[in-house]
């Protein structure tokens, strides 16, 4: 009787063994396809993203607002319609604005103050979808673009940056809502993966937060849309079962600027585009 329990625990631990095996080399050849398909489709002209990139062109110089003027004299942080370089460095903080912002934030900022533009409706397509296309996908889309191939530079100089990025790490450890998650539960560690997918460590510097931050905005072949870093925080805390957070919010800022901080001197490679 022994003997045939000894022989069933190996044959048990033999199976599981082996099938522990067959689901790794499942993975890793699901891996292998995944990185073939982004390659068959990295070339620029078989990403839609860059569509978005030419309508943000397009509305970057269309006189709108009261003040019927363009979005050309918006200073980004390099000086007034400057864009090569900007997205690199944002979030910052803007002394005219007396805050630290992101890009959606800074460009909501000029269309009020700059065109006296009114923003409800912009704000109302902030996300596109079917028969939806969002002005400020497109324009950020424009502007991260042209600093495609530079690399991470945020500044932490100036004492409301520092503060921004203590916020940012305190929203990425946080736990709450109903399944008592964070950021870091599925971004805290190495070798996580949810079904297919695998997660990133973005509580370190290094590679992983550099190659996923320096991949948005991108186009999601899933929900046939470009995506922006404010989309991506929203979706995540909704899956978290979180209440959505405020569009252009300084908590989204925050956890923006301390994630682009931990990115700090990755390639910058946009419009991108994933699964």
């Amino acid at each position: 009787m022994r003997l045939l329990t000894v022989l069933g625990s190996l044959g048990f631990l033999l199976f599981a063994t082996l099938s522990g095996l067959e689901a790794q080399q499942t993975t890793d050849v699901t891996e292998q396809e995944i990185e073939r398909y982004r390659a068959m489709i990295s070339d620029p002209m078989a990403n839609p993203a860059f569509l978005n990139v030419d309508r943000g062109e397009a509305l970057w110089s269309t006189a709108r607002g009261s003040k019927n003027v363009s979005l050309q004299q918006c200073d980004l942080g390099e000086g007034a319609g400057k864009l090569e370089g900007a997205y690199a460095k944002l979030p910052r903080y803007f002394a005219d604005a007396d805050r630290v912002m992101d890009i959606e934030q800074r460009l909501l900022w000029c269309m009020q103050s700059l065109q006296d533009l009114e923003t409800t409706d912009i704000v109302r397509r902030r996300f596109s979808g079917p028969g939806v296309v969002s002005d400020l996908e497109d324009l950020v889309a424009f502007v991260a673009n042209k600093s495609s191939g530079m690399k991470f530079a945020v500044s932490i100089s100036s004492l409301k940056e520092r503060e921004m990025l203590a916020v940012g790490e305190a929203l990425f450890y946080r736990r709450s809502a109903v399944m008592d998650f964070s950021c870091a539960t599925c971004h805290g560690d190495d070798g996580k993966r949810i079904r297919l997918q695998a997660l990133p460590n973005l509580a370190k510097p290094g590679k992983p937060a550099q190659e996923t931050m320096g991949s948005w905005p991108t186009y999601r072949v899933s929900q046939s849309q470009m995506r922006t870093m404010q989309h991506r925080l929203w979706d995540c805390y909704r899956q978290m079962r979180m209440p959505a957070p405020d569009y252009a919010s300084d908590g989204i800022t925050a956890l923006t600027l301390y994630l682009t901080k931990q990115a700090e001197g990755g390639d910058i490679v946009v419009p991108s585009i994933k699964r």
